[in-house]
This record gives C-alpha cells, structure tokens and sequence, in this order.
C-alpha cells in the first residue's frame, strides 16, 4: 500500500469536486476499498472521506417507493421494517451478503459500487494480464480456472463475475442510481465488458451515488432473493435469483413478474424473456421450470463454470415456486 493524501469532504460539492481529480477515491465504510488496497488493485493518491456527510443515510418510504441514502448501512437497510415489508427481496439480499461485521460497516453506495472477485483481478503480481486492471493487457481467466466466473454477458476481453446481491434485487424492481444531478437506472447503471471491462458503471468524473429509489410495486412487496453458495455462511453466489409476481383478479395468474438474477453474470442479469413467458399464467411447476430456461439464453461457458449453465435455471425456477406458493 503506497502513501496517500486524506480529504474529509464537509458537503456533497466538495466530495464530488475532489473526487474528480485524478488519483482520488472516495471512502465511505471502506470494506471494498482496504481490501483492494490490500492486494495492490487500488493505489489511490488521495481519500475523500465521505462518512460524515448529512443526510445521506437516511432511510425514507412512503407510497411512490423507498428512497435509501448512499451511506445507509447494509445491515441497517435489511433490518429496516418498511423495507422487510415493501421489498423483501430487498432485505433478503443484504442479510445474505457478507458477515455481520461487514454489514454493519458497509453502504449500499459502496455496496454497488464492489468490484469482481475474480482471483486474477486481484493478484497482479502473479497474473499480469488483466483487462480491467491494464486495458489491452488481456484476460489471464480465459483458459484458467474458470468455476466462479460468468456465463452470460461475457466478452473475448473479460469473463468476470458481478459479485453482489443487492444489485440483483434492484436490478428485479426498476431501481434507479441518484448520482446527484442524474438518475440512471440500476440496470444501465452496470455496464458490460464488450471492449472496455475496466470501465464498470455508468458514474462520471464529479459524480457520487447518493441515494437509491426503489419504485413501490406489488411486486416488490411479495418478492423473495434466492440464493444458492458453496458454504451457508460469507459466500458469494453460485447463482442467485430476486423476483416478485403482480397477479390478477383471480389472485393466481401472473399479471407482472419481475426477475434478476446474480452470480451468473458480469453484470447484474435481468432475465426479461422469462418475465415474458410466465406473464398471463398460473405459477405451476411444469410452467415454471420450462420458463426458467430461458434465463440462460445465449450463455457460454469457459470450462469449470458450465455448471451454473444448469444450476441458474434451477435457481430462478425455485425462486418463483417460492412466490407461488406464497399466494
């Protein structure tokens, strides 16, 4: 870890501004950035801290939806009962992510803004050829070991998994990014590798997340995060999926359903042609499962992750039987 400069913002303005100069990081609970730091993928020369700012930690809810402060605390947020009530799924995701220690110390800004745990990502001492980290320098994954990286939504420079479960969740009920004078859903807010992998999210020199807005729905308030790892306890998703179904009069079709799913892609997936073909039907298994095939439409695999090629279906499939059986 190299010698830094430190900045302790007194407003949004000054954060924004400093944290536009280059070489400037922004430092909220810190959990991702010391980690980075640690095994030499971030170098910053200066800190903005941010953690004292008014008003970004808020939790607010009323009929059009939640709005969630940047510096909101992920175990905060989880526990939070209007967010258990109106966006289980929500809530869910967090209490599934990380350990306790780290909920209680990271944002949901910062929690957005995580970066992959591909192993080659983060050992630049033994594996020099990485996109994200060297544009041009190529992908060490690409014929390595390969059984946590993404099937869908890969390119020839990158294969790197999006980590986190909150975004799963928001990507499910239309949450939109404030990034101070713009709003950008979460869904556009991800961006894919193509050619440019080191370039992760639609966030601009001079612009910080500031809070989260999550649309109130029917569907968000009966929705459900599935999530399926190797061990029960701090670990990243193998597959994962959040939906919620809007149903009709009859209280058994599916007037709208809303899925996403994580661990499977280099971006938080949203899994529209599965929507489409449960839309106008009763959540039966039979339906549901041939459905949920179609949450992998176009994957490719990379050797030891072809796994998750069978497992996401089999995620998404128990996620909406879930909802099903909770009508």
């Amino acid at each position: 870890m190299r010698d830094f400069s430190y900045l302790r913002a007194n407003s949004v303005d000054a954060a924004r501004q400093a944290a536009a100069l280059p070489g400037a990081m922004l430092l909220a609970g810190g959990t991702t950035l010391i980690d980075l730091a640690k095994c030499g993928v971030a170098e910053p020369d200066s800190l903005v801290d941010i953690t004292h700012l008014k008003g970004l930690d808020t939790i607010e809810i009323d009929e059009r939806g939640a709005v969630i402060g940047a510096l909101a605390r992920m175990s905060h947020v989880a526990d939070h009962a209007g967010i258990k009530g109106g966006f289980p799924a929500v809530s869910e995701a967090l209490w599934q992510a990380a350990s306790a220690q780290l909920r209680n110390m990271a944002t949901v800004g910062g929690n957005l803004m995580q970066r992959t745990r591909c192993p080659y990502f983060r050992d630049p001492s033994n594996f020099g050829a990485c996109n994200k980290r060297e544009p041009g320098s190529g992908c060490s994954a690409i014929g390595g070991v390969t059984r946590g990286h993404a099937v869908l939504g890969t390119s020839e420079a990158c294969i790197a998994t999006y980590p986190g479960d909150l975004a799963t969740a928001l990507v499910a009920f239309d949450a939109v990014v404030h990034l101070g004078e713009r709003r950008v859903l979460v869904d556009d807010f991800f961006l894919l590798p193509g050619t440019t992998p080191q370039k992760e999210h639609a966030i601009e020199p001079g612009e910080m997340i500031t809070a989260i807005e999550v649309p109130g729905s029917a569907a968000a308030r009966r929705s459900t995060y599935v999530k399926v790892r190797d061990r029960q306890s701090y670990e990243f998703a193998a597959a994962s999926a959040a939906g919620g179904p809007q149903r009709a009069a009859d209280g058994r079709t599916v007037r709208d359903l809303r899925v996403a799913l994580g661990g499977v892609a280099t971006k938080p997936w949203r899994a529209r042609a599965v929507e489409e073909a449960l839309k106008g039907k009763v959540l039966e298994p039979k339906a549901v499962r041939a459905a949920s095939l179609l949450a992998v439409e176009g994957a490719v695999d990379h050797g030891a992750n072809h796994y998750k090629i069978e497992l996401a279906p089999r995620v998404v499939a128990r996620a909406i039987l879930k909802l099903g059986e909770a009508a």
